[in-house]
C-alpha cells in the first residue's frame, strides 16, 4: 500500500501561484490606463479607429471592472455578494476595497483626461473673438462631442454597472461618461469662453437682421452646444420616490438653463433694443401703413430665424418681445390711423392692423369702439342725404341701410375675421343709426323705422309687374331680416306687418303664398312662435275661407239662386285679423240679396256664430256706360255706394250724398275729395276746396268728359294715402295700449318671483325682460307701477318709499 503526500488547505489560503479556480488577479489601474489613455488620445485626436482596436479598449475596461481585488486576508469570490454595504461603511472600512473602488479609480482617470484635454482646447482658442471664435468653438465642440460619444461606448460597461449603482444611490457628482465629458467642457471651457461666444453669435444675428448673408451653421452649432450643456441640470419638479418606479438619473436629459441664462436672456435684450431703435427711425420717415408692412415682415423673419437655428422654446418669448416693442408701444399710433383707414376704405391695411393688434392684450379695444362710432356716423350720413325722400319711400330707406351694412359687414368678415368684438361693434352701430336718424326725426317718430321696413316688405310681397324671381325673393327677404334684427320696436313692425299682410290676403294681392310663408318662418325663427301665431292663423283662415266659398257656390247652384252679379266672400276669425268694424253705411241695394243669402247659408252651417261685415275692407268693380269709353272702376264699398247714386241723378249735393249713404262726414269728405281729384266728379258753380268746411249745399256733378289712358281704373288707390296716415295713427295708439299691458304683465311676473324689489332693480329687470320686443320708456314703467299699486297688485313698503312688495 503506497501512500501519497497530500496537503489540506484552509478556506482562506491562496494558491501557490496566486490563483485558484473561479478567480483571477485584477489588473491595477496603472496596468490598463496607459493603453486606455493612448486609445483616448487616438479618439480625441480624430485618428481612424478600427473595430478591432475599439473592442480591444472596450475589453480592457470590461476586464478591469469584472476582476476581483484582494487585500490582506480577503477571500471574496468574483463579485458574488449577498449584500452591499452602505457608501459610508465602504468608505470607512479599509478592507472593503474590492470591485466598489475599481470603478472609482477608472472614473477619476477618465475625468482627469477630459479636464486636461478641454484645458488645452481653451488654451488654443481663449483669445479669439468675433466670427473666428465661433468657427473655432463650433469646430472643437463638434469634434469633442463626437469623440465623447465614442468614448462613452468604450466605457459603456462602466456606465451600466458601477456608474449606475452610484446614480441609483443618489451620488449627484457622478455622471455617465458622455455626460461627464459635457460637464467637463462646461466647467473648464464654457465658463471662460461663454461671453465672447455669445457676443459673437449676437453680432452675427444683428448682421443678418441688417441684411447681410451669414453662416447660420455657426449659430446653430453654438445653440446646440448651449442646449446640450444643460446635461447636469436637475428639475426640482421631478422627484423619484421609493415607489415611483423611476430612478433619480431618469432626469438626466438636457435642460435649458444654460441656453436661457447665457444666450436667450441676452438675445431677447438685444432684440428689444434693436427693434425699438429701428421702429423709432422707421416711423419718423414712413407712414403708418408702411410701418405695419415692416412689422409684418420682421415678425415673419424672426419666426424663420427661430425655426432655423434657435431652440423652439424661444419662439414664444421672442414673439412676445417683438409684440411689445413693435406693436404694444405703438398702439396709440395705430389707433390714430385707424379712422383714416376706415374713411379711405383701405381694407387691406385695416386687416393688417387688426392682425397685428390682435397679437397683444387689449390691442383691439380702442379699434372696436372707433369702428362702432364710424359705422354709426356713416349710417346717419347716408340716411341724412335721402331723408326728405325716404320718409315716404320704404324701398330707398331700406336699400340705403342695407348698403351701409353690406359695406361694413364685409369689412368685419374679411378684414376683422368676424372677431366677436367687431361683430358686436357693427351690431351696436347699426342698431343706433337704424332706430335714430334724420328720417325718424323728420317723421317725429321713433317708430318710423319698423313702419318703413314693414312697408318695404309689403312692396316685395304684393303683386306687381316687377315681382322678383323665387331665388331673388329669398335673397331680398333674407336682407329684410338683416335690418329687422336691429329694429328695437319689433312690436311696431309686427302691428304694421300684420295689417299689411291682412290686406294682401283679403284683396288677393300676394305675389306668392310661398314667399309669404317663407317670411313668416323667418320671423318665427328670430322672434319665436308667439310673435307669428296670428300671422299663421290668418293663413289658415284664408285656406278655410276658400273651402267655404266653394261650398257657397255649390249651395247657390243646387238652390237655383241667381245673385245677378259675381260675388265672392272671405270668412275671417275675429281673434287673428287686425280689422274692426270702423264705419257703417248703407250699401248699394244690389248687394243686399248677396249678403242675405250668404248669411242664411253660413248660419245654417255654423249655428251660434255671428257674422260681422267689414264693409271698409270690401272691394268691387263697376262697369260704366256714361263716358266715351267703357271703363271698369275698382272701388271700395263706400266709393261704390256713392257712385251708384249717380245712376239716378247726374248732380247731387253733399247733403244728399250723406243722406243716401249714411257715411260719416269725414269719410264722405275723403271719398269726394279723391273723386274730384281724379276728375270723375266736378264741383258745380263757384270753385271751392273739398274739406271739412265744404258747405252741405255744394253740388257735385258726374263728369261725363272723364277720360283715362287705362280702361281699368283702380279708384281704391286714391284712398290709400289717407288710409296710410290713419293706419300710422291707429297702429301707434294700439302699440301704446299693448305696451302698457305688456309692461304691467312683466312687472307682475317679476314681483311675483321676487316678492320685494327696489325701484331701480325693478326698472332694470323690466327693461332686460322686454328688450327683445321693444324698449319701454322709464316714465311708462313708472306709470304702470302706479296702476298696479292702484289695482292692489303691489304696495310700497312703509318707511321705504323706493321698495315695492308683491301682494298675493
Amino acid at each position: 500500500m503506497s501512500s501519497t503526500n497530500t496537503r489540506k488547505r484552509t478556506l482562506g489560503e491562496p494558491e501557490r501561484n496566486g490563483t485558484r479556480m473561479g478567480t483571477r488577479p485584477a489588473p491595477s489601474i496603472d496596468e490598463i490606463w496607459g493603453d486606455l489613455e493612448k486609445g483616448l488620445n487616438e479618439i480625441y485626436s480624430r485618428q481612424t479607429m478600427t473595430p478591432t482596436r475599439y473592442m480591444e479598449l472596450y475589453s480592457r475596461v470590461y476586464t478591469y471592472c469584472t476582476c476581483v481585488t484582494y487585500v490582506g486576508d480577503q477571500n471574496r469570490i468574483g463579485g458574488a455578494r449577498t449584500s452591499r454595504p452602505s457608501r459610508a461603511a465602504r468608505t470607512n472600512n479599509s478592507t472593503a476595497v474590492g470591485a466598489e473602488f475599481v470603478g472609482l479609480d477608472l472614473y477619476n482617470h477618465v475625468k482627469q483626461f477630459f479636464q486636461t484635454f478641454v484645458e488645452n482646447v481653451l488654451l488654443n482658442g481663449g483669445d479669439l473673438n468675433g466670427e473666428d471664435v465661433l468657427k473655432y468653438y463650433t469646430s472643437e465642440w463638434d469634434a469633442y462631442r463626437f469623440s465623447s460619444k465614442v468614448a462613452g461606448g468604450i466605457f459603456s460597461y462602466l456606465n451600466r454597472h458601477w456608474i449606475k449603482r452610484e446614480l441609483d444611490e443618489g451620488n449627484d457628482n457622478i455622471y455617465e461618461i458622455y455626460a461627464l465629458a459635457l460637464v467637463t467642457w462646461k466647467e473648464h471651457l464654457f465658463v471662460h469662453m461663454r461671453h465672447s461666444v455669445t457676443s459673437a453669435v449676437l453680432k452675427l444675428i444683428e448682421r443678418e437682421r441688417n441684411g447681410e448673408k451669414i453662416n447660420t451653421m455657426l449659430i446653430s452649432g453654438v445653440i446646440q452646444c448651449y442646449v446640450e450643456l444643460g446635461v447636469n441640470e436637475t428639475d426640482s419638479s421631478i422627484v423619484a420616490g421609493p415607489s415611483s418606479g423611476s430612478t433619480p438619473h431618469s432626469d438626466r436629459s438636457p435642460k435649458l438653463r444654460v441656453y436661457r441664462e447665457y444666450f436667450e436672456k441676452r438675445f431677447l435684450e438685444d432684440t428689444e433694443a434693436y427693434f425699438a431703435h429701428e421702429a423709432a427711425e422707421f416711423i419718423q420717415a414712413n407712414p403708418v401703413t408702411e410701418y405695419m408692412k415692416k412689422v409684418e415682415t420682421r415678425l415673419k423673419e424672426e419666426k424663420q430665424r427661430c425655426d432655423l437655428y434657435l431652440n423652439p422654446s424661444t419662439q414664444e418669448v421672442l414673439a412676445k418681445t417683438l409684440e411689445k416693442v413693435l406693436i404694444s408701444k405703438q398702439l396709440e399710433l395705430f389707433q390714430n390711423e385707424f379712422g383714416n383707414l376706415l374713411e379711405a376704405n383701405k381694407d387691406a391695411d385695416l386687416e393688417r392692423m387688426y392682425t397685428l393688434c390682435d397679437r397683444v392684450e387689449n390691442g383691439l379695444d380702442e379699434l372696436k369702439a372707433a369702428l362702432e362710432k364710424h359705422i354709426a356716423r356713416q349710417g346717419e350720413a347716408a340716411l341724412d342725404k335721402i331723408a326728405d325722400v325716404a320718409i315716404n319711400d320704404p324701398k330707398q330707406y331700406v336699400s340705403t341701410i342695407l348698403d351701409v351694412h353690406k359695406r361694413y359687414h364685409q369689412l368685419v368678415t374679411c378684414a376683422f375675421k368676424n372677431e366677436p368684438g367687431f361683430v358686436q361693434s357693427l351690431d351696436k352701430a347699426c342698431t343706433a343709426f337704424i332706430n335714430r336718424n334724420n328720417v325718424t326725426k323728420k317723421a317725429n317718430s321713433t317708430t318710423k323705422s319698423p313702419e318703413l321696413l314693414a312697408r318695404y316688405c309689403d312692396l316685395l310681397l304684393k303683386k306687381s309687374a316687377k315681382n322678383p324671381e323665387e331665388g331673388e325673393m329669398e335673397e331680398l327677404l333674407t336682407q329684410v331680416m338683416i335690418v329687422f334684427k336691429y329694429i328695437e320696436d319689433k312690436d311696431v313692425f309686427q302691428k304694421f306687418y300684420t295689417k299689411m299682410l291682412a290686406k294682401r290676403l283679403v284683396n288677393e294681392l300676394s305675389a306668392s303664398d310661398e314667399a309669404e310663408s317663407n317670411m313668416i318662418s323667418k320671423l318665427k325663427q328670430m322672434c319665436g312662435f308667439e310673435y307669428t301665431s296670428k300671422l299663421q292663423r290668418m293663413f289658415t283662415d284664408t285656406s278655410l275661407s276658400k273651402d267655404i266659398s266653394e261650398k257657397y257656390k255649390q249651395y247657390l247652384s243646387s238652390s237655383n239662386i241667381e245673385l245677378g252679379l259675381d260675388f265672392s266672400i272671405m270668412v275671417l276669425g275675429s281673434g287673428a285679423w287686425p280689422f274692426t268694424q270702423s264705419s257703417v253705411f248703407d250699401i248699394p241695394r244690389q248687394l243686399d240679396n248677396c249678403i242675405e243669402q250668404f248669411t242664411k247659408f253660413y248660419q245654417a252651417q255654423h249655428t251660434g256664430r255671428k257674422l260681422t261685415w267689414l264693409l271698409s275692407m270690401c272691394r268691387g268693380e263697376l262697369s260704366t256706360n256714361a263716358f266715351q269709353r267703357k271703363y271698369t272702376f275698382t272701388t271700395t264699398t263706400a266709393q261704390m255706394a256713392l257712385l251708384m247714386l249717380y245712376n239716378d241723378s247726374l248732380e247731387m249735393t253733399m247733403a244728399q250724398l250723406q243722406e243716401n249713404t249714411k257715411l260719416k262726414h269725414e269719410m264722405l269728405i275723403q271719398i269726394v275729395h279723391a273723386l274730384v281729384k281724379v276728375e270723375l266728379l266736378s264741383i258745380v258753380g263757384q270753385h271751392v276746396e273739398v274739406d271739412a268746411n265744404t258747405p252741405p249745399t255744394t253740388i257735385l256733378k258726374l263728369n261725363l268728359t272723364f277720360a283715362n289712358k287705362k280702361l281699368k281704373v283702380d279708384l281704391s288707390k286714391t284712398m290709400m294715402r289717407t288710409e296710410v296716415r290713419q293706419e300710422t295713427v291707429e297702429v301707434q295708439k294700439s302699440v301704446d295700449d299693448d305696451r302698457r299691458m305688456v309692461v304691467q304683465a312683466a312687472i307682475v311676473r317679476i314681483m311675483k318671483m321676487r316678492k320685494r324689489l327696489k325701484h331701480t332693480q325693478l326698472i332694470t329687470e323690466v327693461l332686460a325682460q322686454l328688450s327683445s320686443r321693444f324698449k319701454p320708456k322709464v316714465p311708462m314703467i313708472k306709470k304702470c307701477v302706479d296702476v298696479l299699486i292702484d289695482k292692489e297688485y303691489l304696495q310700497r313698503v312703509e318707511g321705504e318709499k323706493d321698495l315695492y312688495e308683491y301682494l298675493a
